[in-house]
């Protein structure tokens, strides 16, 4: 099994260090192209990789292709490489908002599988959801399931819809964790806190929670209960927030990022 990745930017980049550490490539380099000079310079130093800056150099030797492009850069990269594609080559995509359809009529192929990846994958904690064209036997998705799994955990959804979905939740989702922690981070240092005990309390919280989350079948609002007691600090807070309807807007948030992810599959 030969993969490509095309486009070395922080998710390409990620997915292809991925895989290539891993042991499903039988001990190949995974092959990795990009347009910048200063990248091919700084991946040409990267032992587990074969590096390349013509994709007809690559492209026509692979069996998986990841697509980790911008999305506005989607159409010349069609036309340039789709007299290169065959039939038997499968496309996965790690871009936003890109439909299996713009994929298949732009690079005149049927097997494409389209993915929403996410950032902590960069730490193997990543999880990815996926769906794919009917074209797309069950051997070949079972490949590319653990090619994705090699940056953390993937989910198949049942449909494209799902993918926009995960966007708002998944996809966008470390963003909305970081802008919690950033505001807890301003209270604490409004409280006194150095910005080194800050980061430690905050960090050390969010990290703690997760875990406790992972390791029991609890349901967030009974955690919540286990540490708030009426009347008490905790109890206080969560007012606050349920006052301020801090709940709704979070799920708002969430159907923002998932309404701008059927934007832009509508080229919107």
């Amino acid at each position: 099994m030969k993969v490509l990745v095309i486009g070395a930017g922080n998710m390409g980049l990620t997915y292809a260090e991925g895989m290539a550490k891993s042991s499903l490539l039988n001990r190949r380099n995974l092959m990795i192209f990009d347009k910048s000079a200063e990248v091919i310079t700084d991946l040409s130093k990267v032992d587990h990789f074969d590096v390349f800056d013509k994709v007809d150099h690559c492209l026509p030797q692979a069996d998986i292709v990841f697509l980790a492009v911008k999305p506005y850069h989607i159409d010349s990269l069609f036309e340039e490489i789709k007299p290169m594609v065959n039939d038997e080559q499968i496309f996965v995509s790690l871009m936003a908002g890109v439909t299996i359809k713009t994929i298949q009529d732009g690079l005149g192929v049927k097997k494409v599988v389209r993915s929403m990846p996410n950032l902590p994958a960069q730490v193997g904690k990543g999880v990815t959801s996926y769906t794919a064209a009917k074209e797309v036997s069950r051997v070949e998705l079972l490949m590319v399931r653990n090619l994705l799994d090699t940056t953390g955990e993937s989910i198949k959804v049942e449909n494209e819809n799902f993918i926009d979905a995960s966007t708002g939740i998944s996809g966008s989702g470390p963003a909305y964790v970081f802008y919690f922690m950033g505001s807890m981070l301003e209270a604490a240092l409004k409280m006194g806190f150095s910005e080194n005990d800050s980061r430690v309390l905050v960090s050390q919280t969010f990290e703690g929670a997760v875990e406790l989350f992972n390791q029991h079948d609890l349901s967030p609002d009974t955690w919540m209960e286990r540490v708030a007691s009426k009347g008490g600090t905790t109890r206080a807070a969560l007012d606050s927030m349920d006052d301020n309807n801090v709940k709704e807007l979070i799920k708002e948030a969430a159907y923002a990022a998932f309404d701008r992810a059927v934007e832009l599959g509508e080229g919107k």
